[in-house]
């Protein structure tokens, strides 16, 4: 069953639902609740499903991620600052091929306490400051999910149109063909502009031959009948 944790300025109760075992859950009880106090952690996970950019560029599942964090011990709460490392994988959008890149991920987060408002706070909150308080993350019986943070700040550092070179000249736009294969690959462009006059050309030409044959053959004729 789930424990519960209650909210003293609330007056309610808030499940605890994280698993410390996740390992992207964090534990900030020897943090300490000293404003100051500071700690340092450096944990390598594997990545969750669907990180990245859906069908365009992420780390694959189960990848490992580098994860170095700074807790900082504020009057509202842990302040985490941290940097994401792992490779991501996906698709250039000019020539198609798969393509890898290094992914530096930098983030920071405010997890609040519970009674944060109580401990460092005016209870007669500004308007601005209770949508402030809607953006804050809360912890949750000293423990709080990087995975959330850690999605938005993977995304952000992704680039949404990936390349597998600054320099890739992508794909011929007539048959497909890979320019990076063969940077003179080309086609012999003729002008739709001129092609109905080119085809009024060859009729003309081809009716032409037909009366010169024609005439050809009158000649004959007129000859062998006077032979005759």
């Amino acid at each position: 069953m789930a424990a519960t944790l209650h909210d003293s300025k609330a007056g309610r109760t808030l499940s605890t639902h994280l698993d410390h075992r996740n390992p992207l859950v964090f534990d900030t009880h020897e943090l300490g609740r000293r404003p100051g106090a500071l700690q340092r952690i450096s944990r390598t996970v594997e990545a969750p499903a669907d990180l990245g950019i859906d069908g365009v560029v992420g780390v694959p599942q189960g990848a490992p991620v580098e994860i170095e964090l700074r807790l900082e011990s504020v009057m509202e709460g842990v302040l985490v600052t941290g940097t994401a490392r792992a490779s991501a994988e996906g698709e250039c959008v000019r020539c198609l091929e798969p393509l890898e890149l290094a992914l530096d991920a930098d983030f920071q987060e405010l997890f609040s306490y519970p009674d944060a408002d109580d401990r460092g706070r005016s209870k007669q909150a500004e308007p601005a400051d209770d949508a402030e308080d809607e953006d804050t993350i809360p912890l949750e019986d000293g423990l709080f999910d990087l995975e959330p943070v850690l999605r938005d700040a993977v995304v952000l550092a992704l680039p949404m149109q990936p390349v597998c070179r600054e320099t890739c000249l992508g794909l011929c736009s007539t048959c497909g063909f890979r320019l990076e294969d063969d940077p003179d690959h080309h086609h012999d462009a003729v002008d739709i502009r001129w092609a109905a006059l080119q085809g009024l050309a060859g009729t003309i030409q081809d009716g032409e031959k037909d009366n010169m044959s024609g005439t050809a053959s009158d000649v004959q004729r007129a000859a062998e009948k006077q032979e005759k």
